[in-house]
């Protein structure tokens, strides 16, 4: 049994490497329509206490086309959570009718907690601002497929990092890439936690801070867009007063690289003008798909079904 809990435990090539294999020979057994059923028999259950779309549904659809069967907790109104149940006793009640659990929670180290008393694996599909260790998969696995390689790239991260809980998990990903360059853009009220840029400094990564994205657009290779997260701000002033922070239309196109690559966390509010859509650079439609296999390939390796 294997939980996935955070991005640290998958800070090891091989490890990272075994993960988008398999996504990659799931996507085209997919594509002929032969996706292993090797999920027959089991029962998925996708637990969130929080909202979602991409992340329960992808979880849901990756179950369904390794011939799993799906249960789902969708809306914390609709579960024994509204009558005051705690998650450990869901989760021990939970892991009774299936055989991994997909948790979805508002509280920092909710899936700690579950994986502790739980008798099936737990996934991590976000908890608080905490991490988001599979959105970092497919992160990484977005940017390597397509501009075929991570180490050696100029990234830039333009968002709200006070509580974008993939960049958390992605930090451990990147100390293993020694000739990566980041840059985390955007007002000093969003920035990055300190215990974050200790973990880069101490393996010897280059990063650097920036109020604005201007100076180093022709040089990124990968602009990382994400939104403002108003659910996680506690002085609705401080939200309208930052929402806007980021903004990317074709006047940043412009002067970007032609063979750069734009990701976006989802959903997208005012981060992203429409018509940024069809240039082929726009890469956060695909990266949604990503997700899917590298979530496909998350559910075997949890359940040792490689």
């Amino acid at each position: 049994m294997v939980h996935i809990l955070n991005g640290e435990q998958f800070a090891d090539e091989n490890i990272l490497e075994k993960i988008f294999k398999r996504a990659r020979e799931l996507e085209e057994a997919d594509a002929e329509g032969q996706a292993p059923k090797l999920l027959s028999g089991k029962i998925v259950a996708t637990v969130f206490y929080e909202t979602s779309t991409r992340t329960r549904l992808s979880f849901e659809s990756g179950a369904l086309k390794l011939g799993g069967g799906v249960i789902s907790v969708a809306d914390p109104k609709t579960s024994s959570a509204s009558k005051g149940e705690s998650l450990e006793d869901a989760i021990k009640v939970i892991g009774g009718y299936s055989d991994i659990i997909v948790l979805r929670h508002p509280e920092n180290g909710a899936a700690a907690r579950a994986a502790d008393v739980s008798r099936v694996p737990v996934i991590n599909a976000g908890d608080g601002s905490n991490e988001h260790p599979t959105q970092a998969l497919y992160d990484l696995y977005s940017i390597q497929k397509e501009l075929g390689k991570i180490d050696g790239l100029k990234i830039a991260f333009m968002s709200d990092l006070r509580y974008q809980r993939n960049a958390h998990s992605l930090i451990p990903l990147f100390c293993l890439f020694k000739n990566l360059e980041i840059y985390f853009i955007g007002p000093t009220e969003l920035a990055l936690p300190q215990v974050y840029k200790d973990r880069l400094a101490a393996a010897g990564i280059k990063f650097k801070e920036l109020p604005q994205i201007d100076s180093i657009l022709p040089e990124i290779d990968v602009l990382y867009v994400g939104r403002v997260f108003k659910e996680r701000f506690q002085d609705e002033a401080e939200y309208e007063k930052l929402k806007k922070s980021f903004f990317v239309d074709q006047n940043t196109l412009a002067r970007m690289k032609k063979d750069s690559l734009i990701l976006h966390v989802m959903p997208r509010v005012f981060e992203i003008d429409p018509k940024v859509d069809a240039d082929p650079r726009a890469g956060y439609f695909r990266q949604a798909k990503n997700g899917l296999y590298v979530r496909m390939a998350l559910l075997l390796y949890a359940l040792d079904l490689y």
